[in-house]
């Protein structure tokens, strides 16, 4: 809060900090009230608008960069031409006082004249905020909108992988959902990198490494909960042998880097200052005198610790691929195969991440931070689709939506808990959990030094090529993907492996000839799939040049743009004949639907 008189000068940041808290007890005990004296459901909920109005109005500057509450003028002269905190103030105060002893329709029409002009303030607080924009605008780039949409099949992923009949390992399911946690704290990490520092998180090595630590904590959770599950004859009877100490530690992990966003700011950490004060990280001196090294570091290259997180995550995930891939045998269900299918779109996402942070996080190679969300949002859906397929051969139904109590003697649901009881098929560790510690530890290690010091032996990671990128980013996830596909084969089996589409009619995998079969409604749904995909094509290339150039395309005035709109659909073209097996599908798929109410529809009324 700053002064309204313009000849003070501003408070300190302490007293900002403690404004804010002796506001949000006022605010809070205001709410105690409300509640004491029963006030009408309604009524409460105008009243906490109203306080969250205040609340934000008062936290807006929260964030603001350390230089600007000091006793910048522009900030100064803002905050008294609009006078959002104490316009807030006062609007709260007012209304928590009048919604006791209101009515309902008194209360609305007080509540609504009396929060307009602080929501029009506040709304002009934001828009002029390049603070606060700079943080906000991400949500409407290409890459925030993947990353917003992949939570939704993330949630559906959750929520199939924990159906009680998968006999998923508590553990394990845990570390699922302890990605939520990474996924929550990005906000406030990105939050303070944009605000105070004005950079990306990706740049906040500090930030960045405490950020990817929960990512980590998620990858160690499930490789642990599932090897448990595989490797310990008493699991199914006495629970883990690690009780709750591995899920207290990821609590207090989370409940670290949250205190880190809060008061690290103001303990001096600079924007570039080393995550865990870059313990490994060799001098200078020492860099120089290297004979291989012919490039220097760039300021916002990753510290050791941030690499070493980073270089965990993507082995760590590897091994959870592995184990949940093994897990088919422990539960004599193949479907757990098909998660580890899943999950290869989310490993490309990690690499992508990698590759971006190994060409040290270039503006020109943006594409790859989109990539890596589109990839994000592709293994969301992937995951979602194979924890759905492992649900439905447990015996998962529509019923079980149904959020009353079920009923206990239900054939479905007595057969549902019966399989559920069924022990694991242990296997005997083929390493101890020391072994496999030191060995992802080696791994690491040795990972994060020849990728921090022996890129700078290289011209590529200072060329900025994106064609490099790119062959990185789609060729270790081929590798992967190329693995699985040859073992697979190997041991056989509903999902061991899957075969590719072939075509020409031959009668295996998917081709014309099986949309044919349906006549004129696999035809006219074929056509109907085209137009669909095809649909997408000119918005999505026009979104491509507007997040490239920063404007959107004119294809009529302006050949360049018109080229440009044109190239990229090409190439989407080429690449969209990949994915012919998923359009004929989707083909067959719907050509019943087209049969009953597109072609088929009169004749169906005629008979009603």
């Amino acid at each position: 809060r700053t002064q309204t008189n313009s000849s003070k000068q501003p408070t300190s940041s302490n007293t900002i900090s403690g404004n804010i808290r002796h506001q949000a007890n006022t605010i809070g005990t205001g709410t105690l009230t409300l509640i004491s004296t029963m006030a009408p459901r309604l009524s409460i909920a105008a009243a906490a608008l109203a306080a969250t109005i205040a609340l934000v109005a008062n936290t807006s500057s929260a964030f603001a960069p350390p230089s600007t509450l000091a006793g910048s003028k522009s900030s100064s002269s803002f905050v008294q031409h609009h006078g959002i905190p104490i316009r807030a103030n006062t609007v709260a105060t007012s209304m928590i006082t009048e919604l006791v002893t209101a009515d309902i329709p008194s209360t609305l029409a007080s509540a609504t004249a009396a929060i307009q002009p602080a929501a029009d303030a506040l709304s002009s607080t934001l828009s002029s905020s390049t603070d606060l924009l700079s943080f906000s605008d991400q949500g409407q780039n290409l890459a925030g909108i993947f990353f917003q949409c992949s939570l939704l099949p993330y949630l559906a992923f959750l929520y199939f992988l924990s159906f009680r009949g998968n006999r998923t390992p508590d553990l394990g399911n845990f570390g699922w959902q302890y990605l939520l946690l990474f996924v929550l704290g990005t906000i406030p990490s990105g939050i303070v990198t944009r605000s105070v520092y004005g950079d990306s998180l990706a740049n906040t090595d500090w930030l960045h490494g405490g950020a990817e630590t929960l990512l980590t904590i998620t990858n160690v959770l499930i490789v642990l909960g599932f090897r448990e599950a595989m490797t310990n004859p008493n699991y199914s009877s006495s629970g883990s042998k690690y009780g709750n100490t591995p899920k207290i530690i990821g609590v207090v992990g989370a409940l670290l880097f949250a205190a880190a966003c809060a008061t690290g700011t103001g303990l001096g950490f600079e924007v570039h200052s080393p995550f865990l004060f870059g313990i490994g990280n060799l001098p200078e001196d020492t860099v120089a005198s290297l004979p291989f090294v012919m490039h220097s570091e760039p300021i916002n290259a990753l510290s050791i610790p941030t690499w070493a997180i980073h270089c965990s995550s993507v082995i760590e995930f590897l091994f959870a691929m592995d184990i949940i891939w093994k897990f088919a045998e422990t539960t004599d269900n193949p479907k757990w195969k098909g998660l580890t299918w899943g999950m290869v779109p989310l490993h490309a996402s990690g690499i992508c991440a990698c590759t971006y942070h190994f060409f040290y996080n270039p503006s020109s190679l943006q594409f790859l931070v989109e990539l890596q969300a589109f990839f994000t949002l592709l293994g969301n859906t992937t995951v979602a689709i194979a924890a759905y397929r492992i649900a439905i051969s447990n015996g998962w139904t529509l019923r079980e939506l149904n959020p009353f109590p079920k009923s206990e003697v239900s054939p479905e649901g007595i057969a549902i808990d019966e399989a559920a009881a069924v022990p694991y098929n242990v296997v005997a560790a083929q390493e101890s959990d020391l072994v496999l510690f030191a060995k992802l530890t080696a791994l690491t290690i040795t990972g994060s030094y020849l990728i921090k010091y022996g890129e700078l032996a290289l011209d590529l990671p200072f060329s900025e090529n994106g064609i490099a990128a790119g062959a990185i980013v789609f060729g270790v996830p081929a590798i992967t993907s190329y693995l699985y596909y040859n073992r697979g084969k190997e041991e056989g089996g509903e999902e061991g492996g899957f075969s590719l589409p072939k075509f020409g009619g031959d009668g295996e995998g998917l081709s014309m000839a099986d949309v044919k079969k349906f006549g004129v409604s696999g035809t006219v749904a074929y056509i109907l799939t085209e137009l669909a995909f095809w649909a997408v094509a000119f918005p999505v290339a026009s979104s491509a040049l507007y997040q490239t150039t920063g404007h959107w395309p004119d294809v009529i005035n302006d050949t360049t743009d018109r080229a440009a709109v044109l190239a990229f659909i090409f190439t989407g073209a080429n690449i969209a004949r990949l994915l012919v097996p998923v359009r004929l599908g989707a083909a067959l798929a719907l050509a019943p639907w087209v049969d009953e109410n597109i072609i088929n529809r009169g004749g169906a009324e005629d008979e009603e």
